[in-house]
């Protein structure tokens, strides 16, 4: 059998294959961030797909943390009855789901959230408008809603949780040079600029107990200039394996990196596939839990060179399952052709229409057909 489809465990989590759902925004829970029956369904259709393991979009842990209209919330206890529906579905069809906990820091909206955007520092440069630089007092509130999202997520039913660090959200800010610029314990060197990631753990870990699933997604550079190096990464990432997260999904780039980015558009042959491998390729080399690789991944021949070479231990995608959420199942039945997902990037069209994502192209060739 290939490795790709053998079952495995992070700390206690039996999946049944290698492949990951990763993270994105649906733009389907209701306005407070409730979770919706057309979100659930969207779970559902993943773990029928074939999907080992779904991890839910990013949800944001304090209200003023929101990065975007129709995201799904789990800052407050009334959501959590919402959050279980989903789960409970995901698990009678044979699913196993992680939530994301996140903050949008510098790239919260205002015009949702009321309030200035909280960011690591406030500089000259960084933005247009008003921003809240975050006192010693709101990181201590910040590390204790990751907490306590955390506590809500495993009262809620997830199978366990994963910390946002990436793509320029508010951890990934912390990280970075270009974004944290503070003079204090935690600022400067990588050992202060990651000590937030390290007591956001150990408080989740108080939270939900050594026996619950705690991973992190993050960059393995920001591609911005002066921003996060995969020297720093790779550090802050042997402070949490030292700490005890159970496993990283490693990702690249920011909402503003643009050209010095690899782009998500025109992956149409295998060579521009799986663009952090090297990146992954020194994580392996130098810490020792599973390691997740998202970032490009539209074959299976791709996937399985990745993981038999030692590259990483699971493959996560989101993209190619907007399209065809029973990717997976298809690639097992022996249909082994590239996933569908044109890499347009226009599946999230209609998600800010308020009609939540979905794969444009291929709505499109079903009205043809009918």
């Amino acid at each position: 059998m290939s490795k790709s489809f053998e079952s495995t465990e992070i700390n206690g989590m039996k999946l049944a294959n290698r492949f990951v759902r990763s993270a994105t925004w649906e733009g389907m829970a209701a306005d407070d961030g409730e979770v919706t029956p057309k979100l659930t369904q969207t779970m559902i259709d993943l773990a029928e797909g074939g999907v080992g393991l779904i991890i839910s979009g990013h949800a944001y842990i304090s209200p003023e943390g929101q990065a975007g209209p129709w995201q799904m919330g789990i800052y407050k206890d009334e959501l959590i009855d919402g959050l279980k529906t989903m789960t409970d579905a995901v698990h009678v069809a044979g699913g196993k789901i992680i939530a994301q906990l996140a903050h949008a820091g510098n790239f919260a909206i205002k015009a949702l959230t009321k309030q200035p955007p909280h960011v690591v520092s406030d500089f000259d440069g960084l933005s247009k408008s008003p921003r809240h630089e975050l006192t010693r007092e709101d990181i201590k509130n910040l590390v204790a809603a990751f907490a306590n999202a955390a506590k809500r997520a495993k009262d809620a039913g997830f199978d366990g949780v994963q910390i946002h660090s990436a793509h320029g959200y508010l951890f990934s800010q912390f990280l970075s040079p270009a974004y944290n610029r503070r003079d204090d314990e935690y600022g400067g060197p990588i050992e202060n600029r990651a000590r937030i990631h390290l007591e956001t753990y150990n408080a989740i870990r108080d939270a939900v107990g050594k026996d619950y699933p705690v991973l992190i997604k993050i960059n393995s550079e920001d591609c911005i200039e002066n921003g996060l190096t995969l020297e720093d990464s790779i550090a802050a990432a042997k402070m949490l394996t030292d700490a005890g997260i159970d496993a990283i999904e490693l990702s690249g780039g920011t909402i503003v990196s643009k050209k010095l980015s690899p782009s998500r558009a025109g992956i149409n042959k295998e060579e521009k596939e799986a663009y952090f491998k090297e990146a992954a390729t020194a994580y392996k080399k130098a810490i020792d839990v599973p390691l997740i690789l998202v970032g490009g991944m539209r074959s299976l021949n791709v996937a399985e060179q990745t993981i038999n070479n030692g590259i990483a231990d699971y493959i996560s995608m989101c993209r190619p399952f907007i399209r065809e959420p029973g990717l997976i199942n298809r690639w097992q039945s022996g249909d082994t052709s590239p996933a569908k997902c044109k890499s347009d990037n226009l599946c999230f069209g209609p998600a800010m229409e308020g009609k939540g994502i979905y794969c444009v192209v291929d709505e499109l060739e079903k009205a043809k057909q009918s």
